[in-house]
This record gives C-alpha cells, sequence and structure tokens, in this order.
C-alpha cells in the first residue's frame, strides 16, 4: 500500500514483518520493496518512533555505501529536546548518548576514535587470541558434558560472545556471570519496561564502579588503557558510553553472528571445509558469512543536515535514512549471485561492517572470534547437526538478529 504527501512521489507503507529475517535470508517483503528502486520513502514503525511524517529507505548497495560514508550532509546524532543536556566539545549530545561513539560527529567522533584505536591493533587482538580460545575450549566442553544432544546458541554462541567482550573491558571472572546477564536481560524486548529499566539501572552502577576502581588502579583492559593514556581527557560519562556502546554493538552482534554462521553452514555444508583448509582461506569464508547474514540489519538512522541529492532523489534537512545493511549486501550491483554463499567469492567492499566514519572499531577482534569460534566448533564435532527442522529455529525477540535457541547433536 502507498499514499502521497503534499502531492510529492508515492510513499510505500511496509508490512509490519518486513523487517523480520527468515532465518539467514532477509524477509521476502524486503525484496518486494527493493523492486521500488534502491531509495524510496516509507511510513510506518520507524516514521512513528522518530516522530516524523516518513523516512527513506536505502537498500541499494551504491547508495547504502554513499550514505554511510557521507558525514558531511549526513549525523547520526539524535535530534536533542529542550530538557536534555549539551555536552562535548563543539559537539551536541544529549546527555545519554554521552561516549556513544557512533551518535558523534567530527571533531569529537574523531578525538573518540583515535583514543580507541590502539585498542584494537593487530598487537592487541594476538594477546587476545590465547584467551579467545581458552573461552571457546571452556564452552564446548560444556557443551559437550551437556550432549550429546544440546542448545548451541545458549551454551557457546551466547557465552563466548559475551566473554570475549568481559576480556577486553577488563571485566573481572567473578563479575562476568552476572554482568552477561544483565546485558541480555536488558536487550530483551520480551520483559516489561520497568524491568529492563531495573536491568539497566544496576548495569550503570556496576560500570560506574568499575570506573571508580580503574581511576585508582587501572589494569591492562579496555578501561584501564584508556585512563593511563588520557587521564583525565576521557570522563567517566565518556568512558561509561564507550563500554556501553561496545558492549551492545558487540555482545549480541557476535552471539548472533555465530547462531546463524553455524545454520548458514549446516544449510551449505560444501563451505565448511574452507574452516579447515587454513587461515587466509578461513578468514574469507568469514568475511563472506558477514556478507551474507549482515546481523546489524541497520545502523543508526542518518539524518541530512541539508539538502542533498542522492539516486535523483532530493533528501530534505532533517530527513531521516534507514540504510539496510542486509540488502545491501544482497545486491548484484555488489557482487553477482547474492543470494549464494560463496567462500571462494573474489575480494569484494561489502558494507557488513559499516562504512565511513562509523565503520565498526571492532571488525577485526569480531571476525578473529568468528574463525576461532567455527574452527574450533567443526575440529571437535565434525558430525554436528541440528535435531530439529529448520524452519522451527526461532528468532530472540531483541535488537539484534540472533536464533533464540540451536539445538544440535553430533
Amino acid at each position: 500500500m502507498d499514499h502521497a504527501i503534499d502531492g510529492v512521489a508515492p510513499i510505500l507503507r511496509p508490512t509490519a514483518n518486513y523487517m523480520m529475517r527468515t532465518l539467514c535470508d532477509p524477509h521476502e517483503d524486503m525484496f518486494e520493496l527493493r523492486a521500488h528502486g534502491p531509495l524510496f520513502r516509507t511510513v510506518g514503525e520507524a516514521s512513528t518512533q522518530l516522530g516524523v511524517d516518513y523516512v527513506w529507505q536505502a537498500m541499494g548497495y551504491d547508495v547504502v555505501r554513499k550514505i554511510l560514508g557521507d558525514h558531511e550532509n549526513f549525523t547520526t546524532r539524535p535530534r536533542l529536546t529542550q530538557s536534555e543536556s549539551v555536552t562535548g566539545k563543539g559537539n551536541h549530545v544529549a546527555s545519554q548518548f554521552v561516549g556513544q561513539i557512533s551518535t558523534y560527529d567530527p571533531p569529537e567522533h574523531t578525538r573518540l576514535r583515535k583514543m580507541l584505536t590502539p585498542e584494537f591493533t593487530v598487537r592487541r587482538i594476538r594477546r587476545l587470541e590465547p584467551a579467545i580460545q581458552g573461552l571457546i575450549d571452556e564452552r564446548l566442553e560444556a557443551m559437550e558434558a551437556e550432549g550429546p544432544s544440546a542448545d548451541l546458541q545458549g551454551l557457546f554462541a551466547d557465552p563466548v560472545g559475551g566473554g570475549v567482550l568481559c576480556e577486553l573491558l577488563g571485566i573481572p571472572r567473578d563479575d562476568r556471570h552476572e554482568f552477561i546477564r544483565r546485558i541480555r536481560r536488558n536487550v530483551d524486548f520480551n520483559r516489561g519496561f520497568k524491568e529492563r529499566a531495573n536491568d539497566s539501572a544496576a548495569f550503570n552502577r556496576y560500570l560506574n564502579g568499575l570506573i571508580t576502581r580503574q581511576r585508582k588502579d587501572p589494569d591492562e583492559g579496555f578501561i584501564g588503557m584508556l585512563v593511563r593514556e588520557h587521564g583525565d581527557n576521557v570522563s567517566d560519562e565518556e568512558l561509561k558510553g564507550l563500554c556501553t556502546a561496545l558492549i551492545l554493538g558487540g555482545v549480541e552482534t557476535v552471539a548472533g553472528m555465530i547462531g546463524f554462521g553455524v545454520l548458514a553452514l549446516l544449510q551449505n555444508p560444501e563451505q565448511i571445509k574452507a574452516l579447515l583448509a587454513g587461515r587466509e582461506e578461513a578468514d574469507r569464508l568469514v568475511t563472506e558469512l558477514v556478507r551474507y547474514l549482515s546481523p546489524v540489519q541497520q545502523p543508526n538512522p542518518r539524518m541530512a543536515v541539508k539538502d542533498v541529492i542522492i539516486d535523483g532523489q532530493l533528501i530534505k534537512a532533517g530527513d531521516y535514512v534507514l540504510c539496510s545493511i542486509l540488502m545491501a549486501n544482497r545486491d548484484e550491483a555488489l557482487t553477482p549471485n547474492p543470494n549464494v554463499l560463496d567462500a571462494n567469492r573474489p575480494p569484494i567492499s561489502d558494507v557488513g561492517f559499516g562504512h565511513g566514519i562509523h565503520f565498526c572499531i571492532g571488525a577485526a577482534v569480531a571476525k578473529v572470534m568468528l574463525r576461532m569460534s567455527y574452527q574450533t566448533l567443526w575440529r571437535r564435532f565434525p558430525g554436528l547437526r541440528l535435531t530439529v527442522p529448520i524452519e522451527e529455529v526461532k528468532h530472540r525477540n531483541a535488537f539484534v538478529d540472533c536464533p533464540d535457541r540451536l539445538p544440535v547433536d553430533w
């Protein structure tokens, strides 16, 4: 269904479930929408939440890449209300978003990004590899003890995604189980607002205490590194926001990628041999899985800061644009046969980890985690298989696509 506003081109009204992935693939309504072109306007839940008459939806690879890469014409900064504070040096950020780098524009974005970059170097990632491998081995032992039939998502994918982030941040081992539980309860949309708010408050109290301890005695973790290197140049609120952004951007995303990656490989078993052929082949398969699955379907909305023409369409200042990472990565303008998982696909510049100044800073760590997880899993359980019909696998009701349970045996 569509209708017109102010006599301009028709505006589409997508079905309520068009964002609901069909397991590893986009919902069929996504393909129907993209038939209208790479960039169009819609009304529905997104426009209601943003308080506007319509939003632009970008689905074509070229358009999505152009918008994500254009920080001069588009901002990720949420609009301020009169009751919200203005913080930062030359950057207007609502108080609840302080430190969350994905909502910052240059020059404050540049300042924070430079602080974070040293923590995600190849040298730092290599230092993490033994801890990552130890966590993976520990979780597979727990899965085997539960087996020969077990929930791979709950026993392996979820704990690995959360555990590595805890290792990176420097969360004490005794605190990790409760820390991850609070995170997952906070993003569980099946729970009421008050319950989630209580968990969010407890999570923030814990972070406040952790930052206070790190100020006094910084360790080798992420927070300790920022305190040692930058001292008073990074505030406690910024530290908390940076940690929150990493946690929310990493825990469920990695858990979802492990779960859906396993599901995609079980659906395409001929691709599994690439995992065991060598590091280069395995890395190439992980890159292809990220493109194929795109667990973060849409990043933060972009708002036009001035009138701009994209793909022949006038996007007015103040208009919001939603960029579909999933559909951009399934566009033939990017690669032939995009709906096929192919580990031998030639190198391409997909947008699975975003593009432009907001490209995922933890992309390299995530790829290492995924490669090690898939490789170790299949080396230990070469006969891995689902124990339920694939159509019975359900999605978790959270802000990142993730299987709820993956019953397997081996």
